[in-house]
């Protein structure tokens, strides 16, 4: 199996990434460059998650093979023995199933982190503004991405050249390459590590309490009433801005002829506008007399097409969201009837919005559905709500104890140790994956659950933005490396913080010596975590939902006024959709 199972992970990490970007992007209309960035950066960061283990069980091999090198005694050979048997390594141990030779992972990381980290910190944020450039040539997108990064590059300068300072200050140390890129790595270590502590201590505590909650549909359709409320404000907005850019961009076309200079560029934009208006401005122009409007110019245009692109990829991402919204409501609604229904099927009161595919129809059929959702749901998304739970109180503790070695405090280390003396490699690489994947479910669920402004978002069904995707890749490429060094401390494998005398991974090795900055390894990397007990207290307690409130950026509190008013007018809101929809059904 040498090698075997690095070249399985890579492929099926590929097809996975292929799949998500298929899910959310939209392969046939998106920019080239943005879906192969986004593409790239996903994969590189699902890569880290899934080859981690292997790197942890095949140094915990190694650290076996030098232990017995250097302590077992000499094996004198039996009559008729094989010289090379007896010096063999001791059966105890017994090289993992997922085994990598020596050479590979180090260039592997190295190619992993440095692309992740050219794609985060250059790439991605000049394609960023190049996607939603309003410019009508690649130099003029080019031009802007440029000058938009000028001020957030030169930041990055400024802390690099701060840091830089700071190790030139000191005699001791010799400015080597080496050491140049341990600046780097640790200054992006800790700007992770500061944005991770706060996210975790988010999703430790909501995930969990989402999955509990979730178990009763009576506070699932209550939810989904709020957010149907929400997302009737958001829709109208985004109908109403549509209106407006449509309005302006309308004048344009009016009083830019086909003779113009600018006319290339005006239908540049309106290729971009919805059929329906494009449509409505050829009869308007057909049908306009001789006023003279006033023309727009070059810099005018540039700025109108970005707020075309910008509207109508938000009333097309609305139209969605209010589409999925209105389905789950309806499905919630059908289960509350169902429930108390002696009938044990699930009826659908549209079933043309429930059409699947012939193997899911022929397993998850209607008695199959109303046992899962009426029987079987609640008792598993609680149990599941409390498997979630006892991880996220591990993690916690595991995080403000991590640093004691003497006695092993951290949760995760005991069981690492544990599963290391038996020599269990299949358990040290699926503890580390499922530990590794909740810590990342917990970070990136926080950032797209908060959709501050509505400025990110990744929604399904091939409706996310370009600046949304590249987004995702910048927080993934960003926030994933530090995240699983910090693991590796969890787990006291690296060596900066444990101050252990034992074989590093792959991984670690590449961050070089965390030793260059004291005050970091020793200081911020040890002490910061613990405030995720803090932040896990205000989460619990809904402190930062209610300062939201406050703020306008309405979220569900089940005992505000606020929300039950937003969740009456969602089932209000509900109510109206069913009669239309069974209107047009009783009308064709």
């Amino acid at each position: 199996m040498s090698g075997a199972a690095l070249a399985v992970v890579v492929v099926v990490v590929f097809l996975l990434a292929l799949y998500l970007l298929q899910r959310y992007g939209d392969l046939r209309k998106q920019q080239r460059m943005v879906l192969l960035g986004t593409l790239l950066s996903w994969y590189l960061c699902f890569l880290i998650v899934f080859i981690l283990p292997l790197d942890v069980s095949t140094t915990i091999y190694k650290q076996c093979v030098l232990d017995n090198t250097h302590h077992s005694p000499p094996v004198t050979p039996a009559r008729g023995a094989n010289q090379t048997e007896a010096s063999s390594v001791p059966k105890a141990c017994e090289e993992p199933w997922s085994y990598i030779p020596d050479g590979v992972l180090p260039v592997f990381w190295r190619v992993v982190y440095w692309t992740s980290q050219f794609l985060t910190w250059l790439l991605l944020p000049f394609m960023q503004s190049y996607a939603r450039s309003g410019a009508f040539s690649r130099v003029g997108k080019i031009k802007t991405a440029l000058i938009e990064n000028a001020i957030y590059y030169g930041t990055y300068l400024l802390i690099f050249i701060s840091l830089l300072l700071y190790v030139a200050a000191h005699p001791q140390w010799k400015l080597t390459w080496t050491e140049l890129q341990t600046i780097g790595i640790t200054a992006a270590n800790t700007w992770g590590l500061f944005l991770l502590v706060l996210l975790l201590g988010y999703g430790l505590v909501e995930i969990p309490r989402s999955y509990w909650l979730s178990s009763s549909h009576g506070y699932l359709l209550a939810k989904t009433y709020f957010k149907v409320a929400k997302m009737a404000t958001e829709k109208a907005a985004a109908e109403e801005n549509l209106a407006n850019v449509m309005e302006e961009v309308a004048a344009v076309h009016e009083a830019v002829r086909y003779n113009h200079s600018l006319r290339k560029c005006v239908d540049t934009i309106l290729t971009k506008c919805p059929t329906e208006y494009q449509e409505e401005m050829g009869r308007n122009v057909e049908s306009a007399g001789e006023e003279q409007n006033v023309l727009p110019t070059k810099r005018g245009l540039v700025k109108l097409h970005k707020k075309v692109i910008s509207a109508v990829q938000r009333h097309s991402q609305t139209q969605v969201q209010w589409s999925i919204l209105l389905d789950q409501a309806f499905h919630l609604e059908d289960v509350a009837k169902s429930q108390s229904s002696p009938v044990r099927h699930l009826v659908h009161s549209f079933p043309s919005a429930h059409q699947h595919g012939w193997i899911r129809r022929f397993i998850y059929t209607p008695a199959v559905e109303w046992y899962w959702e009426c029987v079987l749901r609640q008792g598993f998304y609680r149990l599941l709500a409390v498997l979630l739970c006892l991880l996220s109180a591990a993690v916690v503790w595991s995080e403000c104890t991590f640093f004691s070695t003497h006695p092993v405090l951290s949760l995760f280390a005991v069981f690492i140790q544990m599963a290391e003396k038996q020599y269990n490699y299949i358990c040290i690489e699926m503890a580390c994956f499922i530990s590794i994947l909740f810590l990342c479910v917990c970070v990136y669920s926080t950032v797209f659950r908060i959709r501050v402004f509505n400025y990110y978002n990744l929604v399904p069904h091939h409706q996310t933005d370009a600046y949304s995707l590249q987004f995702s890749g910048m927080l993934f490429c960003r926030l994933t490396p530090p995240l699983c060094l910090n693991f590796l401390g969890l787990i006291h494998m690296d060596s900066a913080i444990s101050h252990q005398d034992r074989i590093q991974t792959s991984y670690t090795s590449i961050m070089g010596s965390m030793h260059l900055l004291s005050f970091i390894s020793d200081g911020f990397y040890i002490y910061y975590p613990m405030l995720i007990l803090l932040l896990c207290f205000a989460t619990f307690y809904n402190l930062g939902s209610r300062c939201l409130n406050l703020l306008g950026f309405h979220q569900y509190i089940t005992d505000d006024d606020l929300t039950s008013d937003l969740v009456d007018e969602g089932r209000e809101l509900i109510r109206r959709g069913n009669f239309i929809r069974n209107s047009i059904a009783h009308y064709f």
